[in-house]
């Protein structure tokens, strides 16, 4: 047992420097003071795409797989990480009506939302984005497939950089400094090793609670970007940049997953 908690550090050590991504990206904060609303568009984008493959390929199909290893039914399993999917999207979208936020374009969402700083809308925003994706990473590596794990923290990490400079240049528009904007975008990104651990320990614990969790970590990553990311992408000129750039985000994540799963 107390050699299975190499698993669960991996997965929080895995979401940790996937998180760095973010941090990563917020150093352009220091050369780019603005984002054109096409690079807005695309980097977002291309992490939507990258998050929409993690969920199918790195979560979804691994989910079955395990199910049909406990159940021995192929019908069963899906049903059983259908179940976990339903679960994730309906916990992300009770938190959203719950939790006041703010996108970067659509603007706030949530109650009372008027009577909070605009910066912490901002932070609450990213750690809604930010958690289900450590949780993610967390949740390959506790099933103890590493190659999955490693493909996941790789496409995540990626993601995380241009939306890591999205964050900061959104909190320089709202006349924050450099560095404030820089270190809020670095201190997001660390709420990923928290899901990480959440995920990895929930495994390592019930680990016949598998199929049901990757669906969960599954469905919680469409749910954002079906919801959050998608919409911010296609309110402007640029719908056909966003939807390319998806499909990019998409391709290199399958990539990954193919190549290192």
């Amino acid at each position: 047992m107390f050699g299975d908690l190499s698993v669960v550090w991996m997965g929080s050590i895995a979401s940790l420097l996937a998180g760095l991504g973010t941090g990563v990206g917020a150093l352009g904060v220091f050369a780019v003071r603005r984002l054109t609303p096409a690079l807005q568009d695309g980097m977002l984008s291309t992490a939507a795409g990258v998050m929409l493959a993690a969920a199918f390929f790195s979560l979804l199909l691994p989910g079955i797989e395990y199910g049909e290893e406990l159940t021995g039914a192929t019908w069963t399993a899906s049903l059983i990480v259908i179940g976990g999917l339903l679960m994730g999207a309906i916990v992300l979208y009770l938190i959203h009506q719950r939790l006041p936020h703010e996108h970067f374009l659509l603007g706030r969402e949530g109650p009372d939302s008027a009577r909070i700083r605009r910066i912490w809308l901002f932070i609450i925003a990213i750690a809604l984005h930010n958690f289900p994706e450590g949780m993610a990473v967390g949740v390959g590596f506790g099933g103890g497939n590493i190659g999955n794990g490693t493909a996941l923290a790789i496409g995540i990490g990626l993601q995380n950089i241009p939306e890591g400079l999205a964050v900061a240049i959104s909190l320089l528009a709202i006349e924050h400094s450099q560095l404030k904007a820089f270190t809020i975008a670095l201190l997001t990104g660390l709420l990923e090793p928290v899901g990480g651990l959440f995920g990895s320990t929930m495994v390592w614990l019930a680990e016949p609670l598998m199929p049901w969790t990757l669906g969960f970590a599954a469905g919680a990553m469409i749910f954002i970007i079906s919801d959050e990311i998608i919409p911010e992408t296609h309110r402007g000129e640029y719908k056909t940049l966003a939807t390319f750039s998806l499909l990019g985000g998409f391709v290199v994540m399958m990539f990954l997953d193919a190549s290192l799963g």
